[in-house]
């Protein structure tokens, strides 16, 4: 596999974030134009009811600040995961949402759990494991961009501040984790010059026999120039001693 087989852009890279991000709006645009409250379908930890919130609770914001908040680095995260981890993005969405949503259930505070936070960590804690463990430049860059954008983020998968689902936020950053770890995807081999191969000769290279051994540079003398003689054709005619005969 080839790094432009690999890393090409495709429909998705669009697709997907536009239908996450428009799903979330719609979701509480609804809400306010019928006057009602959807909490009752967030996570609700420790009850069989609320097990039907990690399917719910990642489209249900409990107001504007927190919408506008996830909805840049829903967009961003999910437009990276499908272009650069195209083959096994549905798979990193779906059990990604299942293993936060039920930690999340299982470790969480007895009150209703709502938003895309989860999701986001999971993205974000994907991707910069992911590009760690496969050890390729381009998705190691993404994953120090990654923690140089949302870095700031890892404090909140800790009770530093109440009203905020931080069980959600590590239950999403564990299954990153877990999904980086266990997920495979093939990776396309790094290109590397012939001075990097381990084979190679430094003596046999034309380059390198331009300079001394001190590393001052060696005027050689030009090459013979053979002429090149072209294509010689050579006619050898014989003559038609019969008569021409018209019938």
């Amino acid at each position: 596999m080839s790094e432009n087989t690999y890393f090409k852009f495709t429909n998705s890279v669009i697709i997907a974030p536009m239908l996450a991000v428009i799903t979330i709006w719609a979701v509480f645009w609804v809400e306010l134009r019928f006057k009602i409250n959807l909490n009752d379908y967030g996570i609700y930890p420790q009850r069989v009811s609320g097990l039907k919130g990690i399917i719910f609770s990642p489209f249900i914001h409990g107001s504007l600040e927190h919408l506008y908040n996830n909805t840049i680095p829903l967009a961003i995260l999910t437009a990276s995961l499908f272009y650069f981890y195209r083959s096994i993005a549905l798979r990193v969405l779906l059990i990604g949402i299942l293993i936060s949503g039920l930690f999340t259930w299982a470790m969480g505070r007895p009150s209703y759990h709502i938003g895309a936070s989860g999701v986001i960590y999971l993205l974000a804690s994907f991707i910069f494991f992911k590009g760690i463990f496969t050890k390729h430049y381009r998705l190691v860059a993404l994953s120090l961009i990654v923690v140089f954008i949302y870095g700031s983020m890892l404090w909140y998968i800790f009770p530093v501040e109440d009203g905020i689902s931080w069980e959600g936020h590590l239950g999403g950053f564990l299954g990153g984790l877990l999904l980086a770890f266990t997920l495979k995807t093939e990776v396309p081999p790094v290109k590397k010059y012939d001075w990097e191969k381990e084979d190679y000769d430094e003596e046999a290279d034309a380059f390198l026999r331009q300079f001394d051994e001190n590393g001052n540079f060696i005027e050689l003398p030009p090459e013979e120039v053979v002429p090149d003689k072209g294509i010689q054709i050579t006619y050898h005619y014989k003559e038609n001693k019969d008569n021409d005969v018209v019938e």
